[in-house]
């Protein structure tokens, strides 16, 4: 199975590649490595995909380290040499001013943006003009769900951001792709997954999402697949826009 889902991954992102011009000829593409399978998986479907797609691009990796310990990351550096990739650390404090000088009872949204932040800025170091992120179908899915249940509001990431104060592009190649496709991809291969140990993991509201979309998944078992449709399909929106209902 594993075979052909590498097959499925790399498909997936010349279908997100094609509709939405993520990638271009002379990119210098900044990938965002948190150490975990989804964004080690990026690095190394990308550097596949750049040999077969004929775009001449260039792949650099970034880690953001937020402070937590242990952290050690000489098997993600290990693993770039084998790629033939560029790899940096970014130190940061982020973790301690998230968790002990802000307290925050919310950290994850606040952890996120200075994460963001810090890796653009390293992109911009590296002369990249564009920054690959690990969001999958699923986050795509349950950020949906999230703004819907947390918000009271319809909204996701976008496939393409375009940030016009530091002019980078922010792309996730992995839109259309099935975490556990991810996750089987990067068991098969091997690759060196190596998880920050965050004080909350597994006690946020995204994984409370996660499990509602798993006990629902079990009574519609194309929930997924329905759900992501409907963020593609924007002909058929029917909301209280009063600007649509007058006309």
């Amino acid at each position: 199975m594993a075979k052909s889902d590498i097959k499925r991954v790399l498909g997936s992102i010349r279908r997100a590649d094609e509709k939405f011009g993520m990638i271009e000829d002379g990119d210098k593409v900044a990938v965002g490595i948190s150490g975990g399978k989804d964004s080690l998986m990026l690095l190394f479907a990308l550097s596949i995909y750049k040999k077969f797609s004929k775009k001449n691009f260039q792949i650099v990796a970034i880690t953001v380290d937020l402070g937590f310990r242990p952290y050690d990351l000489s098997p993600i550096q290990e693993f770039c040499e084998k790629l033939g990739v560029q790899y940096k650390v970014v130190s940061s404090e982020i973790g301690n001013v998230v968790f002990n000088v802000r307290k925050e009872k919310n950290p994850c949204a606040l952890c996120a943006n200075m994460r963001r932040g810090a890796l653009n800025n390293a992109a911009k170091e590296f002369s990249c003009n564009k920054v690959a992120l690990a969001h999958h179908r699923d986050d795509a899915i349950e950020t949906l769900l999230m703004s819907l249940f947390l918000e009271s509001r319809m909204n996701t990431f976008a496939p393409v951001t375009y940030l016009s104060r530091i002019d980078l592009k922010v792309i996730r190649p992995f839109i259309y792709v099935p975490e556990e496709i991810i996750s089987s991809c990067a068991k098969y291969n091997q690759l060196p997954v190596v998880n920050a140990p965050c004080p909350i993991d597994g006690k946020t509201s995204r994984q409370d999402i996660k499990d509602l979309i798993k006990e629902l998944s079990e009574k519609f078992p194309d929930l997924h697949e329905k759900l992501l449709h409907a963020l593609d399909n924007t002909e058929t929106y029917n909301l209280w826009d009063k600007y649509v209902i007058n006309k």
